[in-house]
């Protein structure tokens, strides 16, 4: 029977690796995304070499769009086995000045998005009685918070909690939860952030960039290939045993 991965947000950066590497670990690929047509071209890049991949468009804050994708991949690509909830959305901005449909719409996104992909993956999952993994999108935000990101590190924290809880109350349908904490990984979201950081610290933008390097034991900033293979490892057969985990894939940045 195919094994269906469902990956949100994943039109680009580090959903879109992570789209590619579960494609390849053998997993039937629902590719979601609020932009279709982002998603339209990984699913095609995906299916022209060969696997099976489908495209869905998705508005994560809206519970009813976030089943009804669940539901519509089950129907036309198979079990499902993986629910990826990468989506999310930053912006950067002083805590006192940060514009309050902005923070709505970030904690509508990244948190309760993330709420509603894991009920909806957990239902199926329990529907199916096969047990199955869900893996969230945390950050390094949201173990050490960051100045100028106050409603993104609050959704990151948040996140981690909802990993923890849910793992602790789906073990027993044999389903998984854990988290992965990406430090700074060069993708479009990254550079939108680098750019409003330096506006605000008046540094040039690669001032701020070299500054944030210097944070990194690695040297080196991730690449979303680096954090795909976190994913896919969180849903192998080695990390059956793993679950309400939030693993920091940064380089070096913070040590737990």
């Amino acid at each position: 029977m195919t094994k269906l991965a469902i990956v949100t947000g994943a039109g680009q950066g580090i959903g879109e690796a992570i789209a590619v590497r579960l494609a390849h670990d053998g997993y039937a690929l629902a590719v979601a995304d609020i932009n279709l047509e982002t998603a339209e071209k990984v699913a095609q890049k995906l299916s022209s070499a060969g696997y099976t991949a489908k495209a869905y468009y998705v508005d994560v804050a809206k519970r009813s769009e976030v089943f009804a994708l669940v539901e519509q991949a089950v129907h036309e690509l198979g079990e499902l086995a993986v629910f990826v909830n990468n989506a999310g959305i930053a912006f950067i901005d002083k805590f006192v000045d940060s514009d309050s449909v902005k923070v709505e719409r970030l904690l509508d996104v990244n948190l309760k998005g993330t709420y509603w992909g894991i009920q909806a993956a957990a239902q199926q999952f329990i529907k199916q009685g096969h047990g199955g993994r869900i893996v969230n999108a945390a950050s390094l935000a949201g173990v050490e918070a960051s100045a100028l990101q106050s409603a993104y590190s609050a959704s990151k924290f948040g996140i981690r909690g909802l990993t923890q809880s849910a793992a602790k109350e789906l073990a027993q349908d044999h389903i998984t939860v854990n988290a992965y904490n990406p430090g700074v990984v060069r993708t479009p979201l990254r550079d939108g952030i680098d750019k409003r950081t330096a506006q605000l610290k008046n540094v040039s933008l690669a001032q701020q960039q070299a500054n944030v390097l210097t944070e990194i034991a690695n040297g080196r900033e991730a690449t979303p290939t680096d954090v795909a293979n976190v994913v896919a490892w969180f849903v192998s057969p080695e990390a059956a045993y793993i679950t309400g985990q939030s693993l920091l894939v940064d380089g070096g940045m913070r040590y737990q």
